[in-house]
């Protein structure tokens, strides 16, 4: 944790981004929310792996992105708390000069983004945006001193729009954001969906905590915001079982988990 902590960070409410954080093995979480996280581990023991998996995604999906399709600016909105493997260093891996904006409002997450979201190359561009996802006309507007919006852009919101205030809220986002990016950009996207009662109760019983609410919802919902996309190939999938290349199938287990996305192109 860091030496100082700022007077905005509540320690006393658990929060979703250093439960999911603690769910992955980091460091970044403090006695509250590791209490939310073994509760919610108790109710819906899945949650662990949903949480690895998830990141696991995240590295599988930006890998393919800069090594087979060239991508080399990737927005990532709801960054959350840095732990390994992120974006930057899994784009700048590939290509050095990839350049990578990160997105969130929370002071926790953006006291880490100061310390930790920097090039892993020199000719890399490493940065972050304070904003809500709410606000992606905001969110576009501070992205375009960075990246080049006339080329393509990989834009990921990666298990973050539960928190979308309504269905119809998660949908205006995600098309704002890629009706600004140009053809041949891609949107990678993930969330927790309605098939495990257990996460269902999970969800609703940290809400009961004082967090801010988290809404999983169906399958066809989550699909419904690549309408207009071309996905590539699995598809819909849960996540778990996302892979672009067979090498990838050992870093993947194959029984689906309730965490479904996709990695689609904008013709």
């Amino acid at each position: 944790m860091p030496d100082a902590i700022s007077p905005l960070i509540r320690t006393d409410i658990p929060h979703s981004a250093r439960i999911w954080n603690y769910w992955m093995g980091g460091k970044d979480h403090f006695e509250v929310d590791r209490l939310a996280g073994d509760a919610g581990a108790e109710v819906d023991p899945e949650i662990t792996t949903m949480a690895v998996q998830s990141r696991q995604f995240l590295v599988r999906s930006v890998r393919h992105l800069a090594s087979e399709v060239g991508i080399r600016q990737f927005l990532d909105i709801g960054t959350g708390l840095p732990t390994m493997q992120n974006t930057h260093e899994v784009a700048q891996s590939v290509s050095g000069d990839a350049k990578i904006v990160y997105v969130d409002n929370d002071p926790m997450v953006l006291a880490h983004a100061r310390a930790l979201l920097t090039n892993t190359t020199p000719e890399g561009v490493t940065t972050y945006v304070e904003c809500d996802y709410h606000e992606p006309e905001q969110i576009i507007a501070d992205a375009r001193n960075v990246l080049n919006f006339n080329q393509p852009i990989g834009v990921m919101f990666m298990g973050v729009l539960g928190h979308a205030k309504t269905y119809d809220d998660l949908r205006r986002i995600i098309s704002t954001v890629m009706d600004a990016v140009p053809s041949g950009s891609y949107l990678t996207m993930w969330d927790g969906t309605t098939d495990s009662q257990a996460y269902v109760t999970l969800c609703e019983n940290y809400a009961k905590t004082g967090g801010v609410p988290y809404v999983p919802r169906p399958q066809d919902e989550i699909r419904a915001v690549f309408d207009g996309l071309e996905m590539i190939e699995p598809g819909f999938v849960s996540i778990t079982q996302w892979w672009a290349h067979e090498d990838d199938r050992e870093l993947a287990d194959a029984q689906p988990i309730s965490a479904y996305g996709a990695v689609a192109k904008k013709p």
